[in-house]
């Protein structure tokens, strides 16, 4: 299992810990309805001056602050140091230099409507989900090929959530699988055009928050456990960094 788990980077964090809680029963799922949606590109911001948030861009390299991202039910916070590219108002990442023409980090705040129950044969058993931060805690931990840390309830700002990490099994014959990858979520009830794992080395953090009944996911991807661990951290950053504010 990655070493981001979230208990492991519980003294890192910015938002309060709540007390451990597990997540047993399977979910049946939905989604948020609005996809986070960008604007132009924004002024500089300076991480240093709380009082500033800039909005989010639909694309390009950000100027290191604090960004506003809207297109779920509540928007949310976070601040972003220099060197990050967005490139569909939905997604941000950076690359290692080691490993060029990827996203080796990066976080994606779409919001997944449907979970396969098997992540490896997962053709047939996209599950449509209810649209609660429950709903999806309950699918992916019990998703067969994947494993989960137990989930950590947090507060982010003014609204609470849960948190865990997920991978595939270590076992995953990955070309058997159907396409040869594990869809892990999806946007559609029939294909996999969500997040995928096609090497045993991905991995992902998630965060999802409950925001009055609906829900909002964010996920923070690694592409390989080799990846610069100072660019693990400073992405573990930008995610600790993420608050909701209903007063937005």
């Amino acid at each position: 299992m990655s070493s981001m788990t979230p208990l492991e980077k519980a003294a890192h964090r910015s938002r309060h810990l709540l007390p451990l809680v597990a997540i047993a029963l399977i979910g049946c799922l939905g989604g948020c309805e609005n996809k986070p949606d960008g604007v132009s590109l924004p002024s500089p911001a300076s991480t240093t001056e709380a009082d500033t948030v800039a909005p989010f861009p639909d694309s390009g390299v950000l100027d290191a602050g604090t960004y506003l991202v809207t297109g779920y039910p509540v928007p949310f916070e976070m601040t972003v140091p220099d060197g990050w590219r967005t490139y569909n108002g939905a997604e941000l990442g950076r690359d290692d230099p080691d490993y060029p023409d990827e996203w080796n980090v990066f976080l994606s705040f779409w919001p997944p409507h449907n979970v396969p129950t098997d992540a490896c044969a997962w053709q047939g058993t996209l599950v449509e989900i209810d649209p609660t931060a429950e709903a999806f805690v309950d699918a992916m931990t019990a998703q067969a090929s994947t494993v989960t840390t137990p989930p950590v309830k947090v507060v982010v700002g003014d609204y609470s959530g849960f948190e865990f990490d997920h991978a595939a099994e270590s076992d995953v014959d990955f070309p058997a699988c159907d396409g040869g990858k594990l869809c892990v979520i999806s946007d559609s009830a029939q294909d996999c055009n969500g997040r995928q794992y096609t090497t045993r080395g991905e991995r992902a953090t998630y965060l999802a928050v409950d925001l009055n009944g609906e829900r909002a996911v964010i996920e923070l991807g690694q592409s390989d456990p080799s990846i610069d661990p100072a660019l693990i951290e400073e992405a573990r950053a930008i995610f600790d960094s993420i608050v909701f504010r209903s007063d937005k």
